[in-house]
This record gives C-alpha cells, structure tokens and sequence, in this order.
C-alpha cells in the first residue's frame, strides 16, 4: 500500500490534493533508503541474526499477557523474520562443510522433522481426543446409570453392559430399592452429589472450566488471550467434571465442552513444539484442527466436525487449515471406533438407520418442525440470556449452592417423566429409533398409546426448554447442543405420532395417496431427527454443517432434502429474531472484542466519529528515560504513537507497550542508561555512518551506538518501532474499518490527516459504538428489566429465609437444644453479596486494560 513519508505529505498534498478526495488506506515507508541484501552484506547478516534474536525475547514475554489482542500483522512480519533467519541459517550450514553444498543425511533427517512437525503435531491431537472421548462417554454413561441402580455381577458396568445379550428382561440389574419413593430419594441425592463434586471443582481448581467454552474460543482463535482457558488444568478438570455434570442430571450436554477439551488438547500437545510455542498463527491452525476433531468425537460426524470449524468457529480458515482439520477429525474418530465405547460399532449413542424413503406430503409437517427450531432457538436465547444477566448480578458468590439447587430441581421434575429421566443421548437413541423390530420403550410404538405418549413428550419438550433456560451458563461444565436436540426430538417425534394418527384415520383421503397399502408410510422416528437439527441449527444458527451431522449421523442419503428444507426453514425463521446463535450472543454479552463475520452494519458515520482522539503520544525526539518510564507507569495502554513534535503531531510510527519496556530495560542493564538520557525514535546516520535501515519492523537494539558524553546521553530506540503503521483517513467509513479489523486482524489502527495523528481507534472502539447504538434503541426495556430482576432477587432471598427457618425449626425439635444453625447462605450472605459483586468485576477491569480504558479518550 503506497504511503508517502511524513516529510513530504504536507508538500504533496498543496500540489496534488483537490478539496476534495477520496479516502485511503496507505502504509508508511521509512525515510531511509532500502536495507541492502543480507547475502551480499555481512554486517547485514549480522543485523538479521541479532533481530531474529530479540524477536523471539520479545515474543517470549508477550506470550504471558493476559487479556490483550494478537496483532495479526506484526504476527505474520515475525514469523517472515523467523524464515530469513533459518533460510541464512541452513546456508551457512551448507557452506560451512567445506562449500560442496551437500547436505548430511542427520541435517536432511532435521529438515524433514521440521517440515512435518505440522502432520505430527496434528496427529497426536487427534489420537488424544479421541482417546478422551472415548474414556468420558464410558464413564458418563456408568454415572448416570447409578442414579437409577447398579449392576450385581460387576459393580462398574452400566446398565447397558450389563444386561448385555439379555433378551428377556435383566435380573442382573437391580434397582436400588423395590419402594419407588427411596429410589425417587437416592435419585436426587445423586443429582445433588454430583452437580456439587463438578461445581467444586470448577471453583477451586478451573474457573474457565465452567461453561460451554465455545464463544471464549472462537475470540482466541481471532486473537483475544485468555491465559489459562486453553491451559492443562483446564483440560483435566472439564474432563473430570463434564461427566458428573451430565450424570446429575442438568439440561446441559457434553458436545459443546467436547468442543473445548478437544481445543484444550490441541493447546497443550502443541506447546511442547517450538514452532507453535512462538507462532500465533500457526497455533491457530492447531485450535481449529482441534475444534473440528471435539465436533467429530461428540457426534461421530468428522466432515461435519470440519464444517462446524470452518462456519462457525474460525474467521480466518485458509486450505491449509481446512486439509489439517480434516485429517485431526479423522484421527480422532478412528480412535474412538477403535476403543468402541458402545461396544456396538457406532460411535455416538444416537446413530440410526432409516431403510424408508419419504413422501412429499410429509413436506407441510417438516416446515412446521423448521419454524418450531427457529422460534425455539430465538426463545431460548432471549430468556437464557437474560437469565445469565441475572445469574452475574447477584448469583456470582453462589455457583455451588446454584448448582446444587438447579440438580435438584431437575431432578424432582424429571423423575416421573420417562423421557426426561433418562439421559439425553439415551433420549434421542430412543426417539430416533423406528417402530420396527425390538425398539419399543415403554409402549412408544404402541398404537393404543399415542395420546398418552403425545402428552409426555409434549410436556417433556415444555419442561426440558424451561430447564435449559436456567441451567445453561451455571457454574459447571455444560453445553447446549444435546439439550436442544432432545428438546427438538421429543417435539418432532410428538408431529411425527400425530402424523401417523392422521394416516391411519384417514388412510383413504387423498393426502395420504402416495402412501402404499400394508406398508408402513410414516416413520416417527424421522421426524424426531429432523426435529433435533431443527433444534441444533435454531440455537446455533449453522446451517450447512448440521446438515452434514445429521446426515452422518443417520447415513440416509435419501434424507439429504428433507434436512435442508428444515434448515432453511429454521435459519429463515431465526434470523427474523437477530442474527448470530447463542455463543455470539455470550459474546456480546461479555464483552469481548470480537468482530463477526458473518454480521453486516449499515452505521453511516466516519471513523472520526468513533475514534478515540486525546492520543497520549511520544516525541521522537528529546524525551528523557525517565519520562518515557513516567508516561508508562501513568496508564497501561498497550502501544504509543510516535509523531515528530506536540505541536506538528506529524506522524513517525508506532511502538507496543512490550518493545517499550523492553527497550528501556536493555538501555538500563547494559549502558546504565541515567534517567535523563535523552532518547530517540528516528534512526540518525550521524550517529553511526555505517547504520543500516532495520530489516523488520522490530529489529535489534544495538546499545554500542549511544552518544556519551559528560552530560549527556543519547539512546536510540528507532530500531523497536514500527514505522509502517496501519493508517487511515478519518473519513473513512466505520464500516470499511471494521472489515480492515476482520480481514488483516490489527490490533490499532492510527487515525492521520495529511500526516498528522488526530486519532486512533480499536476493535473495543467499534463495539463500544455498536452497543451504544443498539441501547439507544431502546432504553426503557433495560431500565424494566432492571426492575424485574430486583423482584425475582427478592422472591429467592425470601424463598431462601423461608428454607432456612423451616431447616431451624427442624433442628431445634431434632437436637432440643443447642446444635449446629443451618443458614442458606443466601440469606446469610446477601448484604456481603450485595457489597462484593462489584469487586470481581472491577479486577476485571484492571486487568483488561486494554478492553476497557479506550473509552477515557486515551491511546495504549
């Protein structure tokens, strides 16, 4: 992008420039001339070993900080400065055995290790999921069997296991007691047992543990650092936790963690490689490998696992990283056929045959499965959102006592339902199932029972959509996808029971002409699968890559069309409610400086309008060391603007907080700078006649070229600045820079007219507008919102006395004395509750610097 210096714009612009142009996006060449070739010059050479050298010090020390964005392009300068260095390096080597120019077999066998580190790297991931998922769906199905009963002849089989080969009935499983009312007692007590062990855990061990993952990560992916959410203890206590999540019985599945172990995975094995250690993009490579494979071992779907990547995970995905996923998802899916945790040869519990065609009268109740996923997934997300909103006012000091409640709770209203007291996989393996053969449960297929069963699964969809909108987002491992399929199977195999009344009372009207006589024309079970990807796709809003999961899920080719009409029904039906799924909306929600894709806004305003425009910017010249660490200590900007005086604000470059730092620390250790050592950012061949232009952006500091004299010292730091700063007009369109942070993944981008700095302006910036229009909208249903909460808060403290009192009563008639008081601790706690809940968001906010402080007017 052609950019003229900050000498000649002013000049330029009187002789070329009419009143009115066009803006632009240009980037900035150094005054110096060109750097000369590294294989002509050896004190070039030099110079590019000694940059290559500091780059990898200073990417070292940005890999520990929390809370901050990549810059994508400063990224891929580093990664370009990487190959030079190994390029000179591998000719060095070759010249060095005697200039033959021939190549050992130990450095060819090096050369090729290095070249395919990518294929080991991915492969192990692979392996490694798979493995995973293999050891948590044995372990969760052995947990939620328990609540129910256990296994005389081996106390660690499953109900399923251990009634292996049984034909007639299971005497080898046994109820935990003959008298329901101690089994509906022992149910619960489990649920409450295990939803406490998961929550304990997350709070002691794992915070970021907790949730689904999936919005979190796709902000890695573009960029954010989380420190700790990708990490080892991560991994291992969202292993350890998502099976008791699930066995207690909350309306929350294992897909969507799946997706997070799985990326979890995938960070720590490519940390023990140094290439992705130290390289952010191809890490990223890795992190969407590795989605791909936790979307294929939770539905055993790989080329679906790869699509939901592609469509919903990554917003930078080129052919490499697609051809990488794929082989990671095939990896891990081979692995977990291998281990055949089922011990049927399917992996996931839910697969199905279908041996039946369809008709195309069936079409009209397949749009009306399409629009129950869209308004399902349009409800759910409304009222779970606002439910999240709740839960961080005033649940935040209460995420065991909350989990707990909520098992219970769900427990207590799932019992005497069939549908819901039974696990959701086992759920939707149930429903998904035809009428033909041994796959009755509980009279399903039963043609004297349909109106009874239509009700259950009625209710059961009404109840399992109420629990989901409370139970997502609690403090323990927990995902959405399943519970939406179930939800959306329950309905869709309830239409496809009425569809079958309808055939069988009206087998000769001319609706059901195409039906075949003695065959059976309507399949429930068909309509229970379309209604779960109605589901899937509602609360997500992906299209293409549910209907590949459903179609590897069930292998029916013929069920391609009536998936995609669902689909396209859904997603017409959703997107007339918002746009983006769930995990796009916990986006929004929390904040997070996140640009989607897949979003397009109409704001007309200039990106002058946006921008922060007090800059705290840095002379180029005449600053003492002392100052510049003042200015650093006074705030916590992440970069400065380097411009040629206060008043001109023409503008020289950019330098990040890390290289800053940096730099002053190396003029301190090695020269003893004083504090009023003047400092430099402009490269001046005074100094050093034999100086040469930096070959990156971030190059070596060479302190040996410092100015000493008896009253004076000169530190040059022009060699740590970046003097091609993204730039752009202010008025451009906010649009157009938003789609530049989409695209090229900046971290700022500077704000200059006609060479002078009048802004700059970040992703934060963009959102911060984007929200401030979108509440402007519509300002009285916050502030009603607000009051309904300060009510339901009020409902639950007095439910929550009333609870305390009543387990008082009890215990003073038990012990008939002194004894230990039983308090809920939400009444004994609020008024400390009501006064800390701030305290763990204003922490946030010191260390999310970055995220928040733009809003003051001030530069990084």
């Amino acid at each position: 992008m052609d950019r003229t210096s900050a000498s000649r714009s002013r000049s330029r612009a009187r002789l070329n420039r009419s009143s009115s142009f066009a803006p632009s996006l240009r980037r900035r060449p150094t005054s110096n001339s060109l750097p000369p070739d590294p294989e002509d010059d050896p004190k070039a050479t030099r110079e590019a070993t000694a940059s290559h050298a500091i780059v990898e010090e200073i990417a070292e020390i940005k890999r520990y900080e929390d809370f901050t964005t990549i810059d994508w392009v400063q990224d891929a300068a580093r990664e370009q400065l990487r190959r030079k260095a190994r390029r000179k390096q591998r000719d060095n080597y070759t010249l060095g055995i005697g200039g033959s120019g021939r190549i050992g077999w130990r450095r060819r066998l090096y050369e090729a290790y290095d070249a395919g580190q990518a294929w080991i790297v991915v492969t192990l991931v692979g392996a490694a999921i798979g493995l995973i998922a293999a050891c948590l769906n044995i372990v969760t199905e052995w947990l939620a069997d328990i609540k129910l009963g256990h296994c005389e002849t081996a106390f660690y089989l499953n109900e399923n296991f251990c009634c292996w080969g049984a034909e007639n009935g299971c005497p080898e499983w046994k109820h935990w007691s003959g008298f329901w009312p101690v089994n509906y007692l022992l149910y619960i007590l489990f649920a409450a047992l295990f939803s406490s062990t998961a929550a304990t855990l997350v709070k002691s061990f794992a915070p970021y543990a907790a949730g689904s993952g999936i919005s979190e990560m796709k902000c890695i992916i573009a960029g954010f650092v989380m420190k700790g959410f990708l990490g080892a203890w991560t991994l291992l206590i969202k292993s350890i936790g998502l099976p008791l999540a699930i066995a207690s019985g909350l309306s929350v599945g294992k897909e969507g963690p799946s997706v997070h172990y799985a990326v979890c995975t995938g960070n720590v094995i490519s940390r023990f490689f140094d290439k992705y250690r130290r390289n952010a993009a191809k890490t990223r490579e890795i992190l969407s490998a590795s989605a791909a494979a936790g979307v294929a071992v939770a539905f055993g779907s790989p080329i679906g696992g790869v699509l939901f990547s592609l469509e919903e995970m990554s917003n930078y995905f080129p052919l490499k990283t697609l051809w990488r996923s794929y082989f990671c998802a095939l990896v891990a899916t081979a692995v977990l056929a291998a281990m055949n945790p089922f011990r049927t040869g399917q992996l996931v519990m839910f697969q199905v045959k279908y041996d039946r065609s369809w008709h195309f009268f069936e079409i009209l109740f397949y749009l009306v499965i399409g629009a129950f996923g869209g308004l399902y997934g349009a409800f759910v997300m409304k009222w779970n959102l606002r439910v999240q909103v709740f839960r961080k006012k005033y649940l935040a000091n209460y995420q065991i006592t909350e989990a707990v409640v909520l098992a219970v709770l769900t427990a207590i209203v799932c019992y005497p339902n069939m549908f819901l007291r039974i696990d959701m996989t086992e759920s939707m393996e149930i429903l998904f199932q035809e009428c033909e053969g041994d796959h009755d449960y509980d009279e399903l297929c039963e043609a004297g029972n349909r109106w009874h069963m239509m009700i259950s699964l009625a209710i059961a969809t009404i109840l399992r959509t109420l629990l989901v909108i409370i139970s997502f987002g609690c403090k323990v491992p927990a995902g959405i996808f399943v519970p939406s399929m179930a939800i959306g199977a329950s309905f869709g195999r309830m239409v496809g029971i009425f569809v079958q009344y309808l055939h069988e009372s009206f087998p000769d009207s001319a609706f059901f002409a195409a039906c075949q006589p003695d065959v059976p024309c309507i399949t429930p079970g068909t309509y229970a699968f379309l209604g779960a990807g109605a589901a899937l796709s509602g609360i997500m809003h992906i299209t293409v890559s549910t209907v590949v999961i459903m179609f590897e899920i069930t292998g029916a080719l013929t069920y391609i069309l009536p998936t995609m009409v669902v689909v396209g029904v859904t997603k017409a039906v959703s997107e007339r409610f918002g746009h983006g799924g769930i995990a796009d909306r916990m986006i929004y929600l929390n904040g997070y400086p996140f640009l989607d894709n897949k979003e397009e806004h109409t704001f007309g305003v200039p990106v002058s309008q946006v921008m922060a425009s007090h800059v705290v910017s840095l002379a180029a010249t005449g600053l003492e060391l002392r100052t510049l660490e003042r200015i650093m200590n006074e705030n916590q900007y992440q970069g400065y603007p380097i411009v040629e005086d206060a008043q001109s604000k023409t503008l020289i470059g950019y330098i990040g907080r890390t290289e800053l730092r940096y730099a002053i620390d190396r003029a301190k250790k090695d020269q003893m700078a004083p504090g009023h050592a003047r400092c430099s950012f402009i490269f001046s061949n005074s100094n050093n006649a034999d100086a040469v232009t930096p070959l990156s952006t971030i190059s070596s500091a060479s302190f040996d070229t410092m100015a000493a004299t008896s009253s004076q010292l000169q530190v040059d730091l022009s060699k740590f600045i970046d003097p091609t700063p993204l730039a752009v007009h202010p008025r451009l369109p906010l649009e157009t820079v938003m789609e530049l942070f989409k695209k090229m993944g900046p971290r700022v981008i500077l704000i200059e007219y006609r060479g002078r700095l009048t802004g700059l302006v970040t992703v934060k910036d963009c959102l911060k507008y984007q929200f401030k229009v979108e509440a402007h909208d519509n300002p009285q249903a916050a502030r009603n919102l607000d009051e309904r909460q300060e009510k339901v808060w009020g409902v639950i403290k007095a439910a929550a006395g009333w609870v305390d009192g009543l387990f008082r009563k009890l215990r003073s008639r038990a012990g008939g004395g002194q004894g230990v008081r039983l308090m809920s601790p939400l009444v004994r706690r609020h008024r400390d509750g009501d006064r800390d809940r701030d305290a763990p968001r204003e922490s946030e906010e010191d260390a999310e610097v970055e995220l928040e402080d733009r809003g003051r007017g001030s530069v990084r």
